[in-house]
């Protein structure tokens, strides 16, 4: 495959042979074959006389530290086109080479790679150390929509021969039979008004009591004393005394009030 192939290079000469050494080591199809179109002291050049993306392959031999066409040489690559560049190499080659893979991410370039150092020409000894990077198949500037990548759902493969178990039969009578919830006494029920019969609650001794305590219409309209002492007052009276806050008054006689009892003084 034949290759439309510009070098630059800012010496007064460039042979051909080290161009053609350049290209073998770039791994590019058809390249050594494809004749070069070289231009020489592009230093002194603003722009290049090549038209917008109609190079396939730019190589660039350059011996000074500064390379100044990268956007020139953008310009003329063809969408995924490669550029070559290869500059002298001094004592830091580490260096040197990745301050160039910058230099072409920073330009816009893509997939910087390193060639391997070598003398282009027979007659120099020196090594150049060269990258190879390639200008983007897509325009600077352009926006497309990325494909979100989907997941298909994994395949469940249902073999007829396969015995399925019934869910039903994995329950035993024990889980098939309805909870019951206790019966409450009738001590326990709230609308309940009496003990049951074989309380052991303690309610009916409870009941037991209030009825001995409770006093009926009968002793409170007659009341006798229990003690003896209730006719004496207050000092002398029980805590469940009924005539406890009334004055005394004489044994067997019925508590009487006087008529200005509640009557102020004043």
């Amino acid at each position: 495959m034949e290759h439309s192939i510009l070098a630059l290079s800012d010496h007064s000469v460039l042979p051909v042979s080290a161009v053609v050494n350049a290209l073998k080591n770039s791994h590019i199809e058809g390249a050594e074959q494809s004749d070069p179109l070289i231009i020489t002291q592009a230093s002194n050049l603003s722009q290049l006389s090549v038209g917008t993306s109609s190079v396939d392959i730019v190589i660039s031999i350059w011996a000074s530290s500064e390379f100044p066409l990268f956007g020139e040489v953008a310009r003329v690559l063809k969408p995924g086109g490669s550029f070559l560049i290869y500059k002298k190499s001094h004592s830091d080659i580490a260096a040197q080479t990745t301050g160039l893979e910058r230099k072409l991410l920073v330009s816009g370039f893509v997939d910087p790679e390193n060639i391997q150092p070598q003398a282009l020409a027979p007659s120099e000894s020196e090594l150049y150390i060269g990258v190879k990077s390639k200008k983007p198949s897509w325009k600077i500037g352009s926006s497309f929509a990325l494909k979100k990548p989907t997941k298909a759902l994994p395949k469940i493969q249902i073999d007829d021969d396969m015995d399925l178990i019934d869910e039903d039969s994995l329950l035993t009578e024990e889980d098939l039979k309805k909870p019951q919830l206790p019966v409450a006494s009738d001590c326990e029920v709230g609308s309940a008004k009496k003990a049951c019969k074989n309380c052991t609650c303690g309610r009916a001794e409870a009941e037991e009591k209030k009825v001995k305590l409770e006093l009926t219409t009968e002793q409170i309209n007659n009341p006798q004393s229990a003690c003896g002492s209730c006719y004496l007052g207050d000092a002398f009276r029980c805590g469940t005394c009924p005539y406890k806050g009334l004055p005394a008054f004489k044994q067997g006689e019925k508590v009487t009030l006087a008529k200005n009892f509640l009557v102020s003084d004043i």
